[in-house]
């Protein structure tokens, strides 16, 4: 991934993020962040299908876009990626019973 792209990635993101919070006028108070919360690792489909052995490009692609799974869609067309949080991704195979390299 060039610079460029991920500060275009960047952008959207934080775009996406600015319109989630204004749902109204008012400025939100941001909690304060302890240390036992972690920022979100977000996965490309093609690392999704490397980090759980069995799952598919395509099916990720399935559970993200019909919401199974959370996912930021980071621009329009062919050339947009979906990215996946990694975290949700795991919780939700090991809730079907498939098995990821970390589960050892």
């Amino acid at each position: 991934m060039t610079a460029r792209e991920k500060a275009m990635l960047i952008t959207k993101i934080t775009e996406w993020l600015e319109h989630e919070l204004h749902t109204d006028d008012a400025v939100p108070t941001p909690s304060p962040v302890t240390e036992s919360e972690q920022p979100a690792e977000l996965l490309t489909l093609k690392e999704c299908s490397k980090l759980v052995k069995g799952l598919s490009e395509h099916t990720v692609r399935q559970l993200a876009v019909q919401g199974i799974i959370p996912s930021i869609r980071t621009g329009t067309g062919r050339s947009s990626k979906i990215l996946v949080n990694k975290s949700a991704l795991l919780n939700f195979v090991s809730g079907i019973g498939v098995k990821s390299p970390t589960d050892t």
